[in-house]
């Protein structure tokens, strides 16, 4: 298969869908440059076209359309309650709900996935983004927004200024000055950003959450950050097993690359060991 600016389709959408952008079905600009990014991230070359090599990457699948999910049912033997005193009581009261309605009803795939959250979040405590960064952070971290401190010293410590200028015109948001960057800025346990993503989780759970965008850090943090965890298939990695090797794909996967990588292995083993 190929794809590239110009294809139209079905798998347009997918891919559409899967990078967090409109899925107009349409292969412009704005999806050669998100394609791109994705690329760079994961190790291959940014050359903004979808052939196999980065279908499968992406999809787990070389085929033209990623295979569907296989089905888990949460049949209540998961031993939830041996996590008791390993993560917070408002965690464990979301589980239930969230391994039925988003398919991890299985020791390896929920162990697989609060480590993630529990690293995403440090220990389940952020469920906002922290963009109170200096001058010289938004330099080291978004220097495509702020190629010199000169420029950066505008932004320096103003959260959202920050976030409007390096989520803008991205995701579905609007220009810097519609402020939807900051609207729609990392939410929940694996920090949902942008308003696409928002509208995605949200007509998920029958909850337009464009104009409740908070919800997704008071009500949903776990929830949201399963819906990501599916959406991507990354579940489907959890199944591969409980290696290290497992958890670092996992890892790149949630989070472009291996930071944190210790602490996630280190959490899935202690989750797993008490679900099994």
């Amino acid at each position: 298969m190929l794809l590239k600016r110009g294809s139209k389709g079905d798998d347009v959408r997918k891919l559409q869908e899967k990078l967090g952008i409109e899925a107009v079905g349409i292969y412009g600009p704005k999806t050669e440059e998100a394609v791109r990014a994705w690329q760079a991230a994961n190790g291959l070359a940014a050359d903004g076209m979808v052939g196999n090599g980065t279908w499968s990457k992406m999809f787990g699948s070389s085929s033209s359309s990623p295979a569907p999910a296989p089905v888990v049912e949460f049949t209540g033997e998961l031993k939830i309650e041996n996590l008791r005193g390993h993560i917070p009581d408002a965690v464990l009261s979301q589980i239930p709900d969230t391994v039925k309605k988003f398919n991890l009803g299985t020791p390896l795939r929920l162990a697989h996935f609060l480590a993630q959250c529990g690293h995403e979040s440090a220990g389940f405590k952020f469920v906002r983004e922290n963009l109170n960064y200096s001058a010289k952070g938004l330099v080291g971290i978004f220097k495509k927004y702020f190629p010199t401190e000169a420029i950066a010293n505008a932004y320096a410590r103003n959260p959202e200024k920050i976030a409007n200028k390096v989520y803008a015109s991205r995701m579905n948001n609007g220009p810097e000055s519609s402020g939807d960057g900051f609207k729609f800025r990392g939410r929940g346990y694996i920090q949902l950003t942008g308003k696409a993503n928002y509208t995605s989780f949200g007509s998920a759970i029958g909850e337009d959450l464009t104009k409740t965008p908070d919800k997704v850090a008071t009500d949903y943090p776990l929830l949201s950050a399963a819906w990501f965890f599916t959406k991507n298939n990354i579940h489907l990695i959890a199944d591969e097993g409980p290696s290290d090797t497992v958890v670092t794909k996992v890892t790149k996967r949630v989070n472009g690359g291996t930071i944190g990588l210790a602490d996630r292995i280190k959490h899935f083993k202690e989750y797993y060991s008490l679900l099994t």
